[in-house]
């Protein structure tokens, strides 16, 4: 498939935004149940929302670049009961507002008590809050997720890997940004994050790496003699199907050379997993924040790759017929 950037750098930024609040909240509510300490500035959890927040409304903007006509946006919303798409559109402004909300009410104290499950467990506003959006973050990691894991014939999407790599790769990405924002601020709270940003990131590197194995040993359901119809054991194609280039030639093949495209690959598993877990323990093992910052940068950037990756290798079955440009 052809890489669309409005859409790679969509689900990249929005990604980074649901995996901060993610980070922030289980900081919050760690902290409720005394495993984690108490966050003596209330602007902590409210401000890094609104860093949070940042990033989804890029993500928001970058998507409408991909629209031939943006003012009908609101359209794409009726499909609900059929289209992830229609579901995307619907969660991610309602995890938007859930998040601004989280953030206010830290920003400006409008914490009332509500109820308590113990004489320790005290649920406040804020914490209810951060509990709807939680389900919300995770419902947008679905509903992004499953737009491409729902179309079967392209079988290099077709795959629940899809769905937990989106999740993964959200969740490490955010959290290697609330390391560094916890260093920024002088939290006590940057092991805990740095920590986990290790893991999810080793993690996704086991998923992401279980997906490229399944991709490369995939056994197509098509193949040149179904998609033209004609069943006999040896066929040999000698055009792509037309004189010049159209739109399935555009839109439906990335059109890079293949030096690139195997090379790209292994530029986003240094830049997403090695690299940011070398920062990120370097960072850890002498408290510096730019060490902090230059792993989240580094793992974005490769994040990007990595997405324009995802979205070249699916080949459509159409490329059966064209074939390479």
């Amino acid at each position: 498939m052809h890489p669309a950037f409005s859409v790679i750098f969509l689900t990249t930024l929005i990604g980074v935004g649901q995996g901060l609040f993610l980070a922030l909240y289980t900081g919050q509510l760690y902290s409720v149940i005394k495993v984690l300490p108490v966050q003596d500035s209330p602007g902590f959890y409210g401000y890094g929302s609104l860093l949070a927040l940042v990033f989804l409304v890029t993500g928001l903007i970058a998507s409408f670049f991909h629209l031939g006509h943006p003012e009908r946006a609101w359209r794409s919303a009726a499909k609900w009961k059929t289209s992830w798409l229609s579901r995307e559109v619907i969660v991610l402004p309602s995890f938007m507002g859930m998040t601004f909300i989280y953030a206010m009410i830290h920003i400006n104290g409008w914490n009332p008590v509500l109820f308590s499950l113990s004489e320790d467990f005290i649920v406040d506003l804020s914490l209810l809050v951060g509990a709807i959006n939680t389900v919300l973050a995770f419902s947008l990691f679905i509903c992004t997720a499953m737009i491409y894991a729902c179309i079967k014939f392209l079988q290099e999407w077709a795959t629940p890997l899809t769905v937990v790599n989106y999740t993964l790769l959200g969740m490490a990405s955010g959290f290697a940004l609330s390391t560094a924002f916890a260093a920024y601020v002088n939290s006590d709270l940057i092991n805990f994050y740095g920590g986990w940003a290790i893991v999810l990131t080793v993690t996704a590197f086991i998923t992401r790496c279980a997906s490229l194995i399944r991709n490369n040993n995939i056994k197509y359901k098509s193949n040149l003699s179904s998609a033209i119809g004609i069943r006999h054991t040896k066929i040999q194609q000698k055009a792509q199907g037309s004189m010049g280039g159209s739109f399935n030639t555009r839109e439906y093949f990335h059109g890079a050379k293949p030096a690139f495209f195997k090379s790209i690959k292994w530029i986003f598993l240094v830049l997403v997993f090695a690299v940011p877990v070398a920062l990120l323990s370097g960072g850890l093992a002498n408290n510096m924040f730019i060490l902090f910052a230059l792993a989240f940068v580094v793992q974005y950037v490769g994040l990007i790759a990595e997405r324009w990756f995802f979205f070249a290798q699916a080949n459509h079955p159409q490329n059966l017929y064209y074939q390479t440009i």
